[in-house]
């Protein structure tokens, strides 16, 4: 687990990145919080200061890559030396695929890219939600998952996100032993037809793994069930965030019509060696 000074140092250095650079980064915090794996994250410090960190994030055979170098010390190889670093443990614990990520309007991060081999494969948005009035639509049910809906979750994974059976059993078996996790199955007549998780820190809602089946979708369902659960952590006091495939045309349309804006976009690289 990072420490608490870790912590605060990372947040520091991410708070002066994106100021100066006018980005937004994506350091996954729900996951740095709950670190069990030290050699996941990577630090360079100088004179008792951060100034350069890299963190992998795991999801079944695949990790995606997220760093952030001070704007002063940047050009000096801080980043690339922690990313051999990186690689060693990929190679190590035997990632299949690397994505890296980095936030679309950054320049630095698009210079670093260029030089590596690796290549341009999606982009996503991260989006807020903007308050507005919603009803409450009483025809969704969301009751809390239990180890028996374990299969249907991994099925809904497979179907909505394009992984394997074993990548979404093992992200399903890892995010259900997180605190502040709450894992809801969508039902309409008692019949389970979607899945939708929320973590919370700090009165921030974080909406993730949101699915309904194929059979079910284009009925106005997963709008309902989407609107209970923003409605729900509104009333908590709460602010909703969440991310969508630039490319996800339906989930883009429907999560705008909720209320939800788009403040950052993320891009995403695959890496080829």
């Amino acid at each position: 687990m990072l420490t608490k000074e870790q912590t605060q140092a990372i947040e520091l250095l991410q708070h002066e990145c994106e100021k100066t650079d006018d980005i937004k980064l994506k350091l996954n915090w729900e996951m740095l919080r709950r670190r069990d794996d030290e050699r996941m994250d990577f630090f360079h410090e100088e004179n008792g200061e951060l100034v350069a960190f890299l963190a992998l994030y795991s999801f079944g055979s695949t990790v995606e890559v997220c760093g952030v170098v001070k704007p002063g010390e940047r050009r000096k190889r801080l980043f690339s030396n922690l990313w051999q670093e990186a690689l060693s443990t990929i190679k190590e614990k035997g990632f299949k695929k690397i994505l890296l990520n980095a936030p679309s309007s950054s320049l630095s991060a698009k210079e670093w890219l260029v030089t590596q081999p690796c290549e341009y494969v999606f982009s996503e948005f991260q989006m807020h939600w903007k308050e507005q009035l919603l009803e409450k639509s009483d025809d969704i049910h969301l009751r809390k998952s239990e180890p028996e809906d374990s299969d249907f979750e991994v099925q809904l994974d497979v179907l909505a996100f394009d992984v394997t059976e074993s990548d979404a059993r093992l992200h399903n078996d890892r995010v259900k032993n997180r605190p502040d996790e709450y894992h809801f199955i969508i039902e309409v007549a008692k019949e389970a037809i979607g899945k939708i998780r929320v973590s919370r820190m700090e009165k921030e809602a974080y909406i993730y793994g949101f699915a309904v089946l194929p059979e079910f979708q284009g009925k106005g369902y997963g709008s309902k069930a989407l609107r209970n659960v923003v409605k729900k952590e509104h009333e908590a006091g709460c602010t909703i965030q969440l991310e969508v495939e630039t490319k996800n045309d339906n989930a883009l349309r429907l999560y705008e019509s909720i209320g939800f804006v788009s403040v950052s976009g993320q891009d995403y690289y695959l890496w080829n060696e």
